[in-house]
């Protein structure tokens, strides 16, 4: 997944290129897909919160694929809470932007055209409020990251003490936060006697939908009781699966993009071929026809989620800590070394027991396609970037599956080490002695902690696992710290790269 903000923001055409825009699709090469309709025949009818790389690969890809269709009403209005890098890329391109599919046979390469506009929330949050509020806005879908929500991981609910919660139930018609945006919009339609919108999470999250849905009536019940209970009441929340890998755009990709266009392009995607969207079919306000785009539509979205929280999120997050440690800049490097793909392959052979899938999932094809697709020579996905925001990941990805491993008295040593190389990285020092950039809402405060114990794990792991809010009682279970405990002992004694060539399933 990608945030909103890049680490690089795009850089400024240089004077005299021509850019990507609406007058200047006619210049493109013959075999740059570029969109089959009409523009300016289609109007809005999704809001989307945290514009970033992920959703600009993913689901306006889809909604793209739709208004080819022949949908003229399903536009996306897309929203940065934050940062103004995104809009001030896209809008002199008229939104339009390349999507860059990297294979190892090569780079196909096509023009997306299903954003209409780009808003800032922090410049005009009243302006964003009323595009929220308009009946015409049917669904409002989120990829704001896992930490977007305000709540604390370990137990789904809403962090009544995260700042920005604080400042948006003091201010509500200036929030700073997504929730705070979407009560604020909902209490207007109430008002107003308005049918409500769909609120569309595609994080990361586990059981997306009831979570954003029990964290906005939290929120709502600390505005109005009777508010709370008309959301609990009339807006729906539908769970989804989302699964794409989108690698954080870099100066080279624009360079290489904007060079087969022969048009600058500030701020394309890249991606990877494949892609998967399954989505619990709840859409009282209306949706597109989802179906016709490759969108899945289920009745429970639960055991798909698990199954790529389980499989691939936790993988990829153990071979993010555990290459950047041994010196791996991509997980597709990472890969390379035999010692590392076996490892993941373990962490998903571990998870497996832990899933009830439907009569007839392939879990082993499914493996074996995520091996593959971390392989993809052609992305360079950052085990930095996807090491971001740990603390918000940890309990879905990796320690979900322990407690469930646990309770069917089964060994964890597995996913021990990837915690423990979570707990080595967030000291925040690498095993060169250089400083990690760590990226994380919790960053000081592990820093401290990892300050205050030291590099010596019988007083590093115990310190980590009494974080409540990643941990919660998980960290107080014997089993736990003595796995997590050993691992990280090891990984200070050998580093990381001999950790995982030694490391022999128990």
């Amino acid at each position: 997944m990608s945030s909103e903000t890049a680490k690089n923001p795009p850089a400024d055409p240089k004077n005299g290129d021509l850019r990507l825009s609406e007058a200047n699709l006619d210049r493109l090469p013959g075999q740059i897909r570029r969109p089959a309709y009409d523009r300016s025949r289609v109007t809005p009818g999704i809001v989307h919160l945290g514009i970033g790389a992920f959703h600009r690969a993913h689901q306006a890809v889809v909604i793209d694929d739709l208004l080819a269709g022949g949908a003229t009403d399903w536009g996306i209005v897309g929203a940065s809470l934050r940062s103004a890098d995104t809009r001030d890329a896209l809008a002199p391109q008229d939104c339009l932007y390349t999507l860059a599919i990297r294979s190892g046979e090569g780079t196909d390469h096509r023009i997306i055209g299903s954003v209409l506009a780009i808003e800032v929330a922090k410049e005009k949050p009243g302006q964003l409020i009323a595009r929220l509020a308009n009946p015409a806005t049917r669904i409002v879908s989120l990829t704001v990251t896992e930490k977007g929500y305000c709540h604390t991981p370990q137990t789904g609910d809403l962090d009544e003490h995260h700042p920005d919660i604080a400042h948006d139930l003091q201010n509500p018609d200036t929030p700073h936060s997504a929730i705070g945006f979407l009560v604020t919009a909902l209490a207007r339609r109430r008002i107003a006697g308005e049918p409500p919108f769909t609120v569309l999470s595609c994080d990361n999250l586990s059981a997306n939908g009831h979570t954003v849905g029990r964290i906005v009536m939290q929120f709502a019940a600390l505005r109005s009781r009777d508010l709370a209970k008309w959301i609990e009441a009339e807006v729906a929340f539908p769970s989804t699966m989302v699964d794409r890998i989108v690698p954080e755009t870099t100066d080279a990709d624009r360079a290489a993009v904007s060079s087969a266009l022969g048009l600058i392009d500030a701020w394309p995607v890249v991606t990877e071929p494949f892609t998967q969207w399954i989505v619990e079919d709840r859409f009282p306000a209306g949706r597109p026809d989802f179906a016709t785009a490759g969108v899945q539509l289920v009745s429970d979205v639960t055991p798909f989620e698990h199954m790529k929280l389980r499989l691939l999120n936790a993988s990829h997050s153990a071979l993010a800590y555990l290459g950047y440690l041994a010196g791996f800049e991509t997980i597709a490097a990472t890969m390379t070394d035999e010692h590392f793909a076996a490892f993941a392959r373990q962490v998903m052979q571990d998870a497996a027991p832990t899933l009830a899938m439907p009569r007839g999932t392939d879990l082993a094809g499914y493996s074996a396609s995520l091996l593959q697709r971390f392989s993809n020579p052609a992305l360079h996905h950052r085990t930095w970037q996807i090491a971001m925001d740990g603390s918000q990941k940890l309990p879905q990805r990796l320690l979900a599956t322990m407690q469930d491993r646990l309770r069917l008295g089964l060994p964890i040593d597995t996913h021990a080490l990837a915690v423990a190389g979570w707990m080595r990285y967030v000291t925040g020092t690498d095993e060169q002695g250089h400083a990690i950039d760590v990226r994380d809402p919790l960053a000081a405060k592990l820093k401290a902690i990892a300050e205050s114990a030291g590099p010596v794990a019988d007083r590093l792991a115990p310190a980590l696992l009494e974080v409540d809010s990643i941990f919660g009682t998980l960290g107080t279970d014997p089993r736990m710290r003595s796995a997590v405990t050993e691992a990280l002992t090891n990984l200070f004694k050998v580093g990381a790269r001999q950790a995982v060539q030694t490391f022999r399933v128990a």
